[in-house]
């Protein structure tokens, strides 16, 4: 009997080593994430080895095999050579992966994620702001995998929310409006403009969030407001974010650091709240 080849695009997520010579991969497509293996793939001598690095979209052909599916050949699509020229775009390439790998159960098919990865994955290597992008990605993928946080009407009696909103619960699953936050001591503080630049990015499409202008304290606020959100949900954080903030550090040590993009916005730039423009379209 034949052994059964298919197709699939596929973005990878993740891979480690197995046996003396074997890689398993850890791939998102269209379909659902899912682990395959790529026998060989460590050889000197190996077809694949340089067509299944991290973050490559990629078209691969695939062999039924008795555990996991035998990858015969990939097609890279884009390897994403900008972002991998640059450690902070790398280190929030590790972050959206690693994101999408623990929140995307295996075999679970959802056409957005992978969408939603590979748009993040084009914008960071587009040049485009990196942690507005990160903010918006966490925003909709928690979206398509059913966390969406409330941030339109109240995460806890359903009224609509107002500018006086300064408060968001992620054990309640969102913003509260001023009567449940009094009621909820574990609720933490959120200003006007972080309130308005998180309802932005979670109904604009994921590519506007680069071509925002946002003060560094603001987009400081919104990330440790969405990692509060995504730890009640992981119940950890992620390893990727250590990584990430390292490299923030190493760049803020070393003022002769090179910048690769002109947009990359850091978070210690001492930008005044009041400087914000704040996103239309937000209320």
């Amino acid at each position: 009997m034949r052994e059964r080849v298919y197709r699939s695009e596929a973005i990878i997520i993740r891979r480690y080593d197995i046996g003396e010579a074997d890689r398993v991969l850890t791939i998102l497509t269209p379909s659902g994430k899912r682990r395959v293996v790529a026998r060989g793939a460590r050889k000197i001598q190996s077809r694949l080895a340089g067509h299944i690095e991290l973050f490559t979209h990629t078209t691969l052909m695939l062999a039924i095999g008795r555990n996991l599916h035998i990858v015969t050949q990939s097609s890279p699509l884009d390897r994403f050579v900008h972002l991998r020229a640059d450690l902070e775009r790398i280190g929030a390439a590790y972050y959206v992966a690693e994101l999408a790998d623990r929140l995307i159960e295996e075999e679970s098919e959802n056409q957005r994620a992978f969408e939603l990865l590979l748009g993040a994955l084009r914008a960071l290597d587009s040049g485009a702001s990196v942690d507005l992008t990160l903010r918006a990605y966490e925003l909709h993928l928690l979206d398509a995998l059913g966390y969406r946080p409330q941030l339109h009407e109240c995460a806890s009696c359903g009224a609509t929310l107002t500018e006086a909103t300064d408060r968001l619960s992620p054990a309640a699953g969102g913003a509260l409006c001023s009567q449940c936050a009094d009621a909820e001591p574990q609720a933490l503080s959120m200003s006007l403009p972080v309130f308005k630049l998180l309802r932005y990015l979670q109904v604009q499409p994921l590519e506007m969030a680069g071509k925002l202008r946002v003060s560094s304290a603001t987009r400081a606020a919104a990330e440790s407001l969405l990692r509060a959100y995504l730890r009640h949900i992981l119940e950890c954080d992620l390893r990727s974010l250590a990584f990430l903030d390292d490299v923030r550090l190493m760049r803020h040590a070393d003022a002769a650091a090179p910048i690769k993009t002109t947009e990359v916005r850091h978070f210690a730039q001492g930008d005044d709240d009041e400087n914000d423009r704040s996103p239309p379209g937000a209320w």
